[in-house]
């Protein structure tokens, strides 16, 4: 679904979500009620939300890179167990240097995603905001940060080795050297879902994170 929800980005193409794994909170209808969903569906039972995507963009080795993701980009380190060093600015704004095994910058849709499991809060995918959480930091201080949507991040490799790699959505885009610098932004391109009227996001974390109230 993430590859597709890039594939038509900025079109009005509308995506439907069937649940054929776990978690899933992009797919908002379990396989076994398809066919029912699609009888709503026909008749006109649904509802369009709009969610926004981020964009990376970098030159990497000397090579440009410019990647999109629905939910997240991840900055993290390769096969070796050891810490990455991070210098991050916002809007221009120097941050804070990390040491950690990765940063995540996630969209409200992506925060119920790898940032929700490193410790970053849920934030409702129609918030206006971005989450920048960091991977297991050797600063106890180091905590997810929530920013406002249209800032600009910047994030500056400074160790050599080991192996840094940039991610979008899980897929593997480029390694990254030291000295390479990566800003990551709201995209200008949105994707459509679809879901059934009647649900809701706070149904939604009822049930797929078993809160109170899901069997109600």
């Amino acid at each position: 679904m993430l590859r597709v929800a890039r594939e038509v980005a900025g079109s009005r193409t509308p995506i439907l979500g069937v649940n054929i794994g776990g978690l899933g909170f992009l797919t908002a209808i379990p396989s076994s009620n398809l066919s029912q969903a699609l009888k709503r569906i026909w008749d006109s039972q649904f509802k369009f939300e709009s969610r926004v995507l981020i964009q990376a963009t970098a030159h990497c080795s000397g090579v440009p890179v410019d990647q999109t993701a629905l939910n997240d980009i991840v900055i993290g380190r390769g096969v070796a167990s050891r810490l990455v060093e991070l210098d991050v600015s916002v809007d221009g704004d120097p941050l804070t240097r990390y040491r950690c095994d990765g940063l995540i910058v996630s969209s409200p849709t992506g925060s119920t995603a790898y940032s929700l499991a490193a410790g970053g809060a849920v934030v409702f995918p129609t918030a206006e905001v971005l989450a920048l959480t960091p991977i297991c930091p050797h600063t106890l201080s180091n905590r997810s940060l929530i920013l406002p949507l249209n800032a600009s991040i910047s994030v500056k490799i400074i160790n050599p080795k080991p192996a840094t790699i940039l991610s979008a959505d899980g897929q593997v885009v480029s390694e990254l050297a030291a000295g390479d610098q990566i800003t990551i932004r709201r995209s200008r391109r949105a994707v459509r879902l679809m879901h059934l009227e009647g649900s809701s996001f706070c149904e939604t974390l009822r049930c797929k994170l078993h809160w109170r109230g899901a069997t109600l």
